[in-house]
């Protein structure tokens, strides 16, 4: 049987693009070399495409873009090509593909730009697709859909960037409606990138200009205090919902640095809730999936309060899938192991693509 030719595709113009170094970097180390020929394909902070045949080695380091293996390559919108054309010096040639596996996490990559090009380019892909990507990474429009599908989320108000001008009275409607703390979020942004919380009026006029340095639209959002909960969701029409996992942050939340740097957050899995409450969430979390229109995998976030009211925070369609990531980590815990899961994936993108694969 001949091999499946996977193209991983990692960097990307993106604030998570060394993120998506680590878990490409992973997940080639993961891919069976036995089932798959992996077509390592890197964008560069500035939106450059390269297709790398070098040592994956060098990919978390950054090192591939200076490694001299570097050739330009596009992927072709043309379905006639199912694949990658090659700009070489002695001419273009294409470089086939049977399935895409996206690693790139944040705008340009899980906002549904990306997968509009896989979607004309035929060619089966990882992930969810145009507009669950789209209406998940932009987290007001998740606001409305899920408000739509009677699942709770934390209240919320909207500022836009032209908008700016009239910051001050924003600022104090927004205080007076919500009460602080409040957490501000540009509305497309992952990885807790742009996010902070505010005490008071001028951490809240301060944190919403800095959340305008990451998108034109910002998220003003009630304090929820409670227990960090996350949940992995797997499959297209039928989906699954993990074991629960809970991070206990080791900043004042969960941002970037408690995530990728300090490394002293701790996780639990199972998380430390009642079954009953870990049961709900599971529900809740295939709920909200079916509702986004979400496939393959998504990771889905939640707060469960002291009472036991769980509010759901937000989904990542391409979660991390570094060492220390939830989504592989929560797989895991219920049996499907690292190497496993990247196989089931594929397969589930052949799958939403109607393709059949030996």
């Amino acid at each position: 049987m001949s091999k499946i030719k996977v193209a991983v595709i990692f960097g990307g113009v993106s604030s998570e693009h060394d993120v998506s170094l680590v878990s490409a970097t992973n997940i080639i180390q993961n891919l069976s070399k036995d089932k798959y020929e992996i077509i390592c394909i890197g964008i560069t902070k500035k939106g450059r495409w390269y297709y790398y045949p070098g040592d994956p080695g060098l990919i978390a380091s950054g090192e591939w873009e200076k490694s001299g293996d570097c050739t330009p390559a596009i992927l072709s919108p043309d379905p006639i090509h199912k694949g990658f054309i090659k700009l070489e010096a002695e001419g273009v040639s294409v470089q086939k593909v049977d399935v895409i596996f996206p690693v790139l996490h944040g705008k340009n990559g899980e906002d549904g730009t990306i997968q509009g090009l896989f979607e004309l380019s035929g060619i089966p892909y990882v992930g969810c697709g145009v507009l669950a990507s789209a209406n998940c990474m932009d987290k007001a429009l998740t606001h409305t859909v899920l408000d739509s599908a009677g699942i709770r989320t934390a209240r919320y108000r909207v500022i836009t960037a032209a908008e700016l001008g009239m910051l001050d009275e924003k600022c104090k409607a927004f205080a007076e409606e919500l009460g602080f703390p409040l957490f501000v979020k540009p509305a497309n942004s992952g990885s807790s990138i742009g996010i902070n919380k505010a005490y008071d009026m001028e951490g809240l006029q301060n944190a919403v200009k800095y959340a305008f340095a990451h998108d034109k639209k910002v998220l003003v959002e009630e304090f929820i205090e409670g227990r960090e909960i996350e949940c992995a969701v797997f499959g297209n029409d039928s989906p699954i919902a993990s074991i629960v996992g809970e991070i206990a942050p080791a900043n004042d939340f969960y941002d970037y640095e408690a995530k990728y740097i300090l490394g002293s957050t701790n996780l639990y899995i199972p998380a430390r809730i009642d079954e009953k409450i870990s049961d709900r969430v599971r529900e809740i979390a295939v709920k909200a999936f079916k509702a986004m229109g979400c496939a393959g995998l998504s990771r889905v976030d939640f707060f469960v309060k002291k009472d036991g009211e769980i509010v759901l925070n937000e989904i990542n369609t391409l979660p991390g899938f570094t060492p220390i990531s939830m989504y592989p980590k929560l797989m895991g815990a219920i049996g499907v192991p690292y190497g496993e899961l990247l196989d089931k994936l594929i397969r589930l993108a052949f799958e939403r693509a109607d393709v059949a694969v030996d």
